[in-house]
């Protein structure tokens, strides 16, 4: 009897396991965060209480970050749609946020909104691509590295912070208070800073990526 085949694992499987499951709720939240805060206007002008749910979905959102990974990793659920779903559901995240956040001018300054956003989606949409590649060739993907998870940091914590309409609890104030202009120079601190460690960490991925590939194929003469 001839041996048979074995079926080559689809990109479904297990599309119903919890972490992807978390990974599907967390592309929903981003959803209607971005509904939220888009109809909540500039600085959330047009609805406070529409911008203030807006921050809360975004700041559950980005906390549940790292669980689908977690629990793949805990419970030998890793799959292919997992590995696929989990980076594009950051990335709608922070891009989403990023994008909307320079439509309304709330960087303080137009094109320095825009320079920051262009910059962001460059090298997140780059490595993202760049990773699927490296898998898709049969390569070994470099793991997030220390910059990285602080870039990530730096930029959930600065965008959590700018999504908080924290303007609206001085409102009716014949003068800006002092803590407020602190609150939002912490803000714009940690967004320029996160960008900072986004390209540094993009280019040590570059860095690492192509340079232990080159090793391995003069290993492998």
């Amino acid at each position: 009897m001839e041996k048979q085949e074995e079926r080559k694992p689809s990109l479904l499987d297990g599309w119903n396991s919890p972490p992807n499951i978390v990974t599907f709720s967390r592309i929903i939240l981003v959803i209607i965060f971005l509904a939220l805060y888009v109809m909540a206007g500039a600085w959330g002008t047009k609805n406070t209480t529409m911008r203030w749910w807006a921050a809360v979905i975004f700041i559950v959102a980005a906390c549940t970050d790292k669980l689908d990974g977690w629990m793949a990793r805990k419970y030998n659920q890793v799959t292919e749609l997992g590995k696929l779903m989990d980076p594009i559901a950051d990335k709608l995240l922070t891009c989403g946020t990023l994008i909307v956040a320079a439509i309304f001018n709330e960087f303080g300054n137009v094109v320095l909104g825009w320079v920051v956003t262009a910059l962001f989606l460059i090298r997140e949409i780059g490595i993202t691509v760049m990773r699927f590649f490296v898998i898709d060739t049969g390569g070994k993907v470099i793991a997030a590295s220390q910059a990285g998870k602080y870039k990530t940091l730096c930029q959930c914590v600065g965008l959590a912070m700018l999504m908080l309409p924290m303007w609206s609890l001085a409102d009716g104030m014949n003068a800006t208070p002092l803590w407020m202009t602190i609150y939002y120079t912490i803000t714009y601190a940690l967004i320029y800073l996160a960008l900072i460690l986004c390209l540094y960490s993009g280019g040590e991925y570059l860095v690492n990526t192509f340079g232990g590939r080159k090793k391995a194929a003069k290993e492998a003469k």
